[in-house]
């Protein structure tokens, strides 16, 4: 099994920009498909990117596309997600997944980090 923690995590101002990380550790991440999903107080998890094991497809959630950007890099066993023009809305905690299955926009995936808190001041 794959061990994932998350970090980049902070508090911003609108409009400003987030690099998160995800690091994989246990197996190599070109197993899975990963993707990104975030959860703001009182509201359910939802997704926010994936992306395929060898980043040959990409999937945005309607609300982040054209601002956030997911990348991999298998080598290194790392994910990430650049979030540019942040906005309030986006504050959440920021959770990276892992799949042997295809990547999703369902939370239904095998592995899960803790979370990294990310927070957009008005």
């Amino acid at each position: 099994q794959v061990q994932l923690v998350e970090s980049g995590g902070g508090l911003v101002q609108a409009g400003g920009s987030l690099r998160l990380s995800c690091a994989a550790s246990g197996r190599t991440l070109r197993t899975y498909a990963m993707g990104w999903f975030r959860q703001a107080p009182g509201k359910e998890r939802e997704f926010v990117a994936s992306i395929s094991r060898h980043s040959d497809s990409t999937d945005y959630a309607d609300s982040v596309k054209g601002r956030f950007t997911v990348s991999r890099d298998n080598g290194k066993n790392m994910l990430y997600l650049q979030m540019n023009s942040l906005k309030p809305d986006d504050t959440a905690v920021y959770y990276c997944a892992a799949t042997t299955g295809k990547a999703t926009r369902t939370p239904s995936y095998d592995y899960w980090g803790q979370g990294t808190q990310v927070t957009v001041s008005a």
